[in-house]
């Protein structure tokens, strides 16, 4: 009796040791906490922001764990599911959405041990920072091929909302139309969506009703627009993912772009405890940005001066903001020989001469 005593007690002794390692093994676990703004299809911002958690869990491994919710809308519903995350031990967030920030910016003041990266978003603390591409360098290269390939001269966008973001990209590629066709006029479609495939379609067809023979899906987390185009034959440009295969024959370029790098730096320091609430605006010399899928209706010519145009861009050798730049209304808003600052693009709130379509009060 006293042996089998003995052999239970060890056994007991065993497992209650085994149960503790597993549980300080998962204990040490760096938990994130990933929410979307739409859900992660197969192509799409949501896509992209959901190929960057599994580039950190291809690099990390057994050492993060990941928490993902999709198509929260910004309000209330975001806000409750940050809580949550904080609640079930995340100690890392990645939020989405522009619209998240206030919440994320309350959530970071409240918990300040939780590091907090954003998309998107101009707000900072010491656990929060954020992050977004430099979008305007892709929609300028995107712009000089609608410019070659336009017969109309008429270029449609349908565009989410009009933030800072979306004006710089919609007024860099204006400015690249119209370097190889000073003829070029936009008409934008405000969706005030981030996520409205039936009305992104609608749009799309609108503006092809209205001669637009160029369509430009500015951050629609679907590829319902670049499907329009191909279905009525007019060429596509769209953000975020290659969505080649949604339009075989008439994407004209896709504004590729990859958060990858950027989030294993950000959860390396995380784990380091050397994290800063920094803003990060990756462009063309960081590989956050690239052009995918060129047309192979674009000359051999045109090709080479998009492909000299990319390396410039890359190298720091020019910047689509490059003065003058005149408004909508006359007005000089870069002067010749000067560049818009990251501040001044981080705010702006004009849109250049050829866009027809006036911003929304």
């Amino acid at each position: 009796m006293k042996q089998l005593h003995q052999l239970i007690t060890a056994t007991a002794v065993t497992l209650f040791t085994a149960l503790s390692f597993s549980q300080a093994i998962a204990a040490d676990k760096l938990k994130i906490g990933f929410i979307y703004p739409s859900p992660a299809g197969d192509v799409g911002w949501a896509h992209e922001l959901d190929d960057g958690r599994k580039a950190i869990e291809a690099e990390f491994g057994d050492k993060v764990e990941s928490i993902v919710v999709e198509n929260i809308p910004e309000g209330p519903d975001a806000a409750r599911i940050m809580n949550q995350f904080a609640a079930e031990g995340a100690k890392m967030i990645m939020l989405g959405s522009f619209g998240y920030m206030n919440d994320g910016l309350k959530l970071a003041r409240r918990y300040p041990d939780i590091k907090i990266i954003h998309a998107s978003g101009y707000k900072l603390a010491d656990n929060m920072g954020n992050f977004q591409t430099r979008n305007y360098e892709s929609a300028y290269l995107a712009g000089m091929a609608a410019g070659y390939v336009t017969k109309t001269n008429t270029i449609g966008m349908v565009a989410a909302y009009a933030i800072p973001e979306v004006v710089g990209i919609i007024n860099a590629f204006t400015l690249g139309a119209q370097q190889t066709n000073a003829d070029v006029s936009m008409k934008v479609v405000w969706l005030n969506s981030w996520f409205d495939p039936s009305k992104a379609q609608e749009s799309a067809r609108s503006l092809i009703s209205q001669q637009s023979d160029v369509i430009f899906s500015i951050y629609q987390d679907t590829p319902s627009v670049v499907t329009v185009a191909e279905e009525e034959g007019v060429y596509v440009v769209n953000t975020s993912s290659d969505m080649k295969k949604y339009a075989p024959t008439k994407l004209l370029v896709s504004m590729q772009i990859s958060w990858d790098k950027h989030f294993i730096e950000q959860t390396q320091a995380v784990l380091d405890g050397t994290f800063k609430g920094t803003a990060f605006w990756g462009g063309m010399a960081d590989d956050a940005v690239s052009m995918e899928s060129w047309s192979d209706d674009l000359t051999t010519e045109q090709r080479a001066a998009l492909d000299a145009k990319v390396a410039e861009i890359a190298a720091g050798e020019f910047h689509p903001f490059n003065g003058p730049v005149i408004d909508q209304d006359g007005a000089v808003k870069i002067a010749e020989g000067d560049t818009i600052s990251d501040g001044d693009l981080l705010g702006i709130n004009w849109l250049v001469k050829g866009v027809e379509t006036k911003l929304p009060k």
